[in-house]
């Protein structure tokens, strides 16, 4: 049995462990606010702007839409978002996951697969891998930012125009509440007509209005593609975002009372341990005296 000292320093360790994982769940509950606020504030817009889209395409030619334009899939492109920042339970590791096992089915498809990496953790862990990372954003799931999301936009719309890859697909951590975030993929580029079809069916509940577009719906398509494919890597982001704190918050709470049953259980062994010493004391007390009365 360790001394009793031994186990006053691994009490004392634990509760300055607790200190630490408590006040990083009360930071991670701040943070949330914020997040979450921004998140849901944005999510209705990024929904109502595939809804247009997807009312606008509806009777466009995709063929006359380089962004909408169907090619044999033979080099693929990932974009992966996870956070800067670890101490968030699986969060990342999720998602880090969910993308390994995405890749790999592609490969074995014969596609060749590389890689857009938005936040530390997934550029840290692609850093060393079989994949070709083309782009790496570090240091902006903090404070994300339009600005940010148009950098990475820009030049997936750049490889896909120039033929570098025939598709864009993007992975992210989707918030569904505190407790559940969910890995979901989404294809970027090209432009699907059906899925933006599928957003405009999801809006249209009650009676509808008719709309006119000035200028054509085409003129408007070739202005909002570039736009679309931004906000939904601003989008996902933003649900990144909300769900690292989310994570961080739900992680950091399971630790503080591990800690709690942690010390708990030290100091029923500390209880014990000072109890025998007392008793191996009086034993020897007792053997003592019987030794002096003999």
């Amino acid at each position: 049995m360790p001394s009793l000292k031994d186990i006053q320093l691994k009490i004392v360790g634990v509760k300055k462990t607790q200190q630490i994982t408590k006040a990083m769940n009360m930071v991670a509950a701040a943070k949330l606010r914020g997040a979450q606020s921004r998140m849901e504030e944005f999510r209705p817009y990024a929904e109502k702007f595939g809804s247009v889209m997807g009312e606008l395409s509806a009777t466009a030619n995709p063929s006359a839409f380089p962004l909408m334009e169907r090619r044999d899939v033979k080099k693929g492109l990932l974009v992966v978002v996870t956070s800067d920042r670890g101490l968030c339970g699986a969060f990342n590791a999720n998602i880090l996951n969910a993308s390994e096992k995405y890749l790999k089915a592609q490969q074995a498809e014969g596609r060749k697969m590389r890689l857009a990496c938005i936040g530390k953790k997934a550029a840290s862990y692609f850093r060393r891998g079989p994949y070709e990372v083309v782009h790496t954003l570090v240091d902006c799931m903090g404070n994300v930012q339009m600005f940010n999301a148009r950098q990475v936009g820009q030049e997936m719309i750049r490889a896909f125009l120039d033929g570098e890859v025939d598709e864009v697909q993007l992975m992210y951590g989707r918030f569904i509440n505190v407790a559940v975030q969910k890995p979901t993929l989404k294809r970027l580029l090209p432009i699907s007509s059906e899925g933006l079809g599928e957003q405009a069916s999801e809006e249209k509940k009650g009676p509808q209005a008719t709309y006119i577009y000035e200028p054509e719906p085409e003129k408007i398509l070739n202005q909002l593609m570039p736009m679309y494919v931004n906000v939904q890597i601003l989008h996902s982001m933003l649900e990144t975002a909300a769900s690292e704190q989310a994570a961080r918050m739900t992680a950091m709470d399971n630790a503080t009372r591990a800690c709690t049953d942690m010390i708990h259980s030290l100091t029923l062994t500390f209880n014990k341990a000072r109890q025998a010493a007392i008793t191996k004391e009086l034993m020897d007390i007792v053997g003592g005296a019987e030794a002096l009365k003999g």
